[in-house]
């Protein structure tokens, strides 16, 4: 059955063309073709293209479960729903378990679960369901000679990981690969080359230069490559970009499996997965938006075949998550593998022209920057040349944060002003985090708002009728307040007088021209210029022509941080 027999056959060309001339009736008039003009590139490098076909497969991915375990290093759908938590309270451990949740990761340390609770922390927990991933940093060894020791008392065999690293993940892997066929010693965690800023090749990089770091110093304690590779289990960060998110855990298991290969163990390439959601793209204001943000991310996770996705919960950077926020982010993972059916699907996304394409540039990509990492004397000996790609990227992220070329909903853009944020107790929003540069400006409006027992206001000074000033109106009103500025208009009107005495009346000291490029011609310059004698300090544009008494402008793409900081220094310079 041709399910296209129907249709007319469409050559590229032909889409060219269309293309070509939408875009000349949108007023987009360039001598590229339409594929330059609507493409765009990733921080890595990789084209992203309007449109893909057959032509565009770099080969055969492979079959899942087989080398080079592009398409899932084992041919089984599902994965384990693993939640993290970092203080002894055995009762949500249990709430977690007896809910949906199939594995725990837990914290351990001084500042996090303390290693003479944990024992107390499993008490109940069957050690032969649920496996046990540990994250204890100095204490590795501790927690683990605890974990042994339960096992031992309840006669039942471990599973998860140990979550070491250097000499100590040497002697634990050991007796892991002896002892508990089920339980892996090292974690590679590529999170926090994500959480700097790290693009997402420079995450893979990173993450596949310190697994061969991990690699050669197990083989060095006697282990054997095949022993060595299944001790190993990586943690990537999973965003809301799901198909950048797909693409990097497919092209992470190509790379492995390259290392695998080289170190003469294609078989044993399988990389094992732990994915979870990012801790930069979450929000501290607006924060219900990060259940939306971690159900996307979820979701790509469990597309691009991780074995194992943690969904952090939406306050998680606000504080201790309680117990509701737990329970939306195992029930995301519980409608996602259950109600959805995603867990019923190896590679969905395996055959996709563009996933295809986008894994394997992803993953030449990656490659590349690892051969760096490699040439610089390993992970370690380049930490200067790791720290200042990350940080060149993370510049260039924060510059499109600024910009709003990368939009962040409820801060950004969309912002509520007056939201009723949820406290939590615990250290506070996390640093780092996309968001961060807005929030801070937030936080200094709601700062001026409880010392003043108002809100910092800017004047819409709207000119003409509703339709003639809405549409700027709208997006100056929005930009304003991602800065937690209140906005008032000015109403439908074009007298200078009138738009003088409402701005007066309203107590503002800044002003913004709102309006249609054809009515700024007839009365902005009268209109600032009333605005000036009825005491603005500041009188701003919305859009980019130039006026006598017009101080600044605001528009698509510009410098919205640059202007909302400019705007505080004006507005707390009047008081």
């Amino acid at each position: 059955m041709e399910l296209a027999a129907g249709f007319a056959s469409i050559s590229r060309d032909d889409w060219r063309a269309l293309a070509a001339e939408v875009l000349r009736k949108s007023g987009i008039s360039d001598s590229r073709s339409p594929e330059d003009v609507l493409s765009r590139t990733t921080y890595d490098g990789v084209t992203v293209a309007p449109l893909y076909d057959a032509d565009d497969l770099p080969g055969d991915p492979g079959s899942p479960g087989a080398q080079p375990f592009v398409r899932g290093s084992r041919a089984a759908a599902g994965w384990d729903v693993r939640q993290r938590h970092a203080v002894a309270d055995p009762e949500a451990v249990l709430a977690d378990l007896e809910h949906g949740v199939t594995s725990l990761w837990l914290v351990v340390g001084d500042d996090a679960i303390p290693v003479d609770r944990l024992g107390a922390v499993l008490e109940d927990v069957r050690l032969d369901l649920a496996p046990v991933v540990l994250e204890a940093g100095a204490r590795t060894r501790e927690a683990a000679g605890v974990l042994f020791g339960l096992a031992a008392a309840r006669g039942v065999t471990l599973s998860g990981n140990l979550g070491a690293r250097g000499q100590v993940a040497v002697e634990l892997a050991a007796r892991c690969a002896a002892e508990f066929p089920g339980l892996r010693a090292v974690t590679v965690d590529a999170t926090p080359y994500h959480d700097a800023g790290a693009s997402d090749a420079e995450e893979l990089a990173c993450s596949i230069a310190a697994g061969l770091a991990e690699l050669r110093s197990l083989t060095a304690g006697g282990l054997s490559v095949g022993q060595a590779l299944g001790q190993i289990e990586f943690r990537y960060a999973a965003t809301a970009d799901q198909f950048a998110t797909i693409a990097k855990l497919r092209a992470a298991r190509r790379l492995w499996a390259r290392v695998a290969e080289v170190c003469g163990a294609p078989e044993a390439g399988g990389q094992r997965q732990h994915a979870v959601t990012s801790s930069a793209m979450m929000t501290a204001r607006d924060p219900w938006v990060n259940m939306l943000r971690t159900t996307l991310a979820c979701f790509a996770a469990g597309v691009g075949g991780a074995e194992a996705v943690t969904v952090q919960p939406f306050d998680a950077c606000l504080g201790l998550p309680d117990a509701f926020s737990r329970r939306i982010a195992r029930n995301t993972q519980s409608l996602l593998l259950e109600e959805s059916g995603l867990g019923r699907v190896i590679d969905p996304a395996g055959g996709s022209w563009y996933v295809e394409r986008r894994t394997a540039d992803l993953a030449d990509a990656s490659w590349s920057f690892f051969q760096e990492i490699e040439a610089a004397g390993g992970i370690e000996a380049a930490e200067p040349l790791v720290s200042g790609r990350v940080a060149a990227t993370r510049a260039r992220r924060a510059d499109d944060v600024a910009h709003r070329r990368f939009p962040i909903t409820g801060v950004s853009e969309f912002p509520d002003v007056e939201e009723k944020r949820p406290s939590r107790e615990g250290p506070g929003p996390a640093k780092g985090r996309y968001a961060e540069p807005f929030e801070r400006l937030r936080d200094r409006a709601d700062a001026w708002a409880d010392a003043r027992a108002e809100r910092p206001k800017v004047f819409l000074a709207t000119i003409g009728p509703l339709a003639a000033h809405t549409a700027r109106a709208a997006f100056a009103a929005n930009l304003f307040q991602a800065g937690g500025l209140a906005t008032e208009n000015a109403g439908p009107g074009a007298d200078p007088e009138q738009i003088a005495t409402a701005f007066a009346v309203s107590g503002a000291t800044v002003a913004c021209l709102c309006s249609s490029d054809k009515l700024y011609a007839q009365h902005a310059a009268a209109v600032a210029t009333a605005l000036r004698k009825a005491g603005a300090r500041k009188v701003w544009l919305a859009g980019k022509g130039q006026y006598e008494g017009v101080d600044a402008n605001l528009y698509a793409g510009c410098d919205a941080l640059a202007v909302l900081s400019e705007t505080f220094d004006d507005l707390e310079a009047t008081r």
